[in-house]
């Protein structure tokens, strides 16, 4: 990885930082994207403390115009863009919108990725042999419903998991994507990370898991550090799919948390299901690669 520039969202703390920290090592330039200044400025000297080509970028980008000024500040530092990882997720526990009108979970895990992709393609283009990797997440694969992309019929919320139905959803962005920009020398990719005792899982309200579940949350906050891998162990897929020389130009897959392919769910090869959400994707952010 030396001599490649990596860029790598939600990466001011647990899987994200992690992929960053493992690329770094593999001596890859990786530039951090997080929105809290403090954060970002205590992940890269972290990271930076061995001697790694680290830097960081604040923005937000489940906003559109955070995502555009990310492009730029990117565009002026760099000539080109070897690796894009597309980290970032998140959830909210009800339907929520953003500056942009957009539903909140749908915006951070599917609109995001897809915009700034498309914000960066021409950095990306400019390098020899390009990868972009998107993080789905939770248990991605169930049926993928086009006419409630962002809850406007029923919103799932965390007990049937909104969070969910947006990872499959990117999971279909993706697979599209990669079908629109093969032979352009840009590969996209999906790796599955599994579950880490991360701070934003900490971080969840018993209200985020199901009425039965519930009375457990404690002893699983108690627990969860050893129950449940630390971000380490999780990074390995993504870093695996931007770094593995055997992967060069490889585009159109999805991996395991252990870098095995695995199939696409028949819901993300769906045709029906992956235009809705790559034109609802195109509509929203004006953007097309």
């Amino acid at each position: 990885m030396r001599g490649r520039t990596v860029l790598v969202t939600g990466s001011t703390g647990g899987i994200g930082k992690e992929t960053a920290r493992g690329l770094a090592a593999l001596g890859a330039t990786v530039v951090l994207v997080g929105r809290d200044p403090d954060r970002a400025g205590a992940a890269v000297r972290d990271l930076a403390s061995g001697g790694a080509r680290v830097s960081a970028v604040v923005a937000d980008i489940t906003r559109l115009t955070g995502l555009r000024e990310l492009a730029d500040r990117v565009a002026e530092r760099f000539d080109r863009l070897d690796v894009l990882v597309n980290n970032l997720g998140g959830m909210v526990d009800r339907r929520r919108l953003t500056a942009d009108g957009v539903e909140a979970t749908f915006a951070a895990n599917v609109l995001a990725p897809y915009a700034l992709t498309c914000l960066l393609l021409r950095r990306l283009r400019a390098a020899p042999s390009a990868r972009v990797v998107n993080l789905t997440g939770g248990l991605p694969g169930g049926a993928l419903d086009p006419d409630n992309l962002q809850g406007e019929r029923r919103y799932l919320g965390w007990r049937f998991s909104q969070y969910n139905h947006a990872k499959t959803a990117l999971m279909a962005m993706s697979l599209r994507f990669a079908s629109r920009v093969r032979g352009s020398g840009v590969t996209v990719n999906v790796a599955y990370p599994g579950h880490a005792y991360t701070p934003g899982n900490r971080a969840l309200p018993a209200a985020a898991f199901p009425y039965l579940y519930r009375p457990a949350v404690p002893l699983l906050h108690l627990l969860g550090p050893r129950l449940l891998d630390d971000a380490r162990r999780p990074a390995r897929s993504s870093i695996h799919l931007a770094s593995s020389p055997e992967l060069a130009g490889v585009t159109g897959i999805y991996v395991d948390a252990r870098g095995r392919r695995a199939p696409w769910p028949a819901s993300v090869r769906d045709e029906r299901d992956g235009d809705a959400v790559w034109d609802l994707c195109r509509h929203l952010s004006g953007l097309t690669p």
